[in-house]
């Protein structure tokens, strides 16, 4: 039976799906809350927050805010934005890598489309000394995404990293098929609306499943970055690293722009290890649709701003 909190998800990522809703919060939304979350529609307000940021200790990663494009030429435009975002970045000297999704490099158009456009980027931000991580989206593009990440690899790309999400029943299984790569990967529960046979539907079997993977993770020789904003599971890898004398350079805490930022300073000044994930684009209202199915308490800010205006 799934909980209250997971039936209130559920709710919120179907009515995300919804028409009216969309063409309200397109309009509305960044004045009702969605700027809490995303640094903002341009890249220069993006680059801004993150010098904040940096002067603060933190790291960054950026996001520019789009998915599933309908066509190659569409990847082919999201392909040079990233490149001007990677440009900038290095640039202004900022201490950020980037974040990306195949399906915005051209995944439904193709494999081979994606693939060649991500290590097109790759190579430039190789040049330029950066990372890049790709995300991971909902159970229909896992297998693709993982193994476009494995011919990543194989083709030398070292500067690239993947996401898993404990959410998934077969996540396991695919930690345990990355390890022997010394990945770098990010651990996150997942904000995707799934099918019982893909994926927990009960909050404390993901719960479980994050803790496990996280261990897992640790035990190896990759770098681990553990991305949540749930207290019990920071204080567990702190307790864990701790015992198992895991070096802090071997992982990190992520969090993203706008949530918990007392936990992300509080972090900070214990000498971990924080980086604070922001995002940036007109095309921001599926991401912020996820946020508050990840914490339907979101809502209720929501609607305060509502009642306010």
């Amino acid at each position: 039976m799934p909980s209250l909190n997971g039936l209130a998800r559920a709710t919120i990522l179907a009515a995300a799906q919804n028409r009216a809703t969309k063409a309200f919060m397109n309009r509305f939304g960044m004045r009702l809350g969605a700027s809490r979350f995303v640094s903002g529609e341009t890249l220069d307000r993006c680059v801004a927050a993150i010098r904040t940021l940096n002067e603060q200790g933190f790291k960054c990663n950026a996001t520019l805010l789009g998915e599933a494009v309908s066509s190659a030429a569409d990847a082919d435009r999201a392909v040079a934005e990233y490149e001007t975002l990677i440009r900038r970045l290095v640039a202004e000297n900022l201490r950020c890598n980037v974040a990306i999704k195949l399906t915005l490099m051209g995944l439904d158009q193709g494999e081979d489309l994606a693939e060649t456009n991500m290590a097109k980027l790759l190579t430039l931000s190789s040049e330029l000394g950066m990372t890049m991580r790709i995300d991971m989206e909902d159970s229909v593009h896992v297998e693709a995404t993982l193994r476009i990440y494995r011919q990543l690899r194989a083709r030398g790309f070292d500067n690239v990293g993947a996401v898993l999400q404990s959410c998934l029943r077969r996540s396991v299984g695919d930690l345990e098929a990355l390890l022997p790569l010394d990945p770098n990967l990010r651990l996150v529960k997942g904000a995707y609306l799934e099918s019982r046979e893909v994926a927990f539907t009960d909050k404390a079997e993901v719960d479980a499943n994050y803790l496990r993977m996280m261990e897992m993770s640790l035990g190896g020789a990759g770098y681990t970055a553990i991305a949540t904003h749930d207290e019990r599971m920071i204080e567990h890898a702190i307790a864990y690293t701790t015992e198992r004398q895991v070096a802090r350079d071997r992982f990190e805490f992520q969090m993203l722009y706008g949530i918990r930022p007392q936990l992300q300073r509080d972090l900070l000044k214990k000498n971990f290890t924080v980086l604070v994930a922001t995002c940036y684009g007109t095309h921001w209202y599926p991401f912020f649709m996820r946020r508050l199915a990840e914490r339907p308490a979101n809502v209720l800010f929501l609607a305060r701003n509502l009642v306010r205006r």
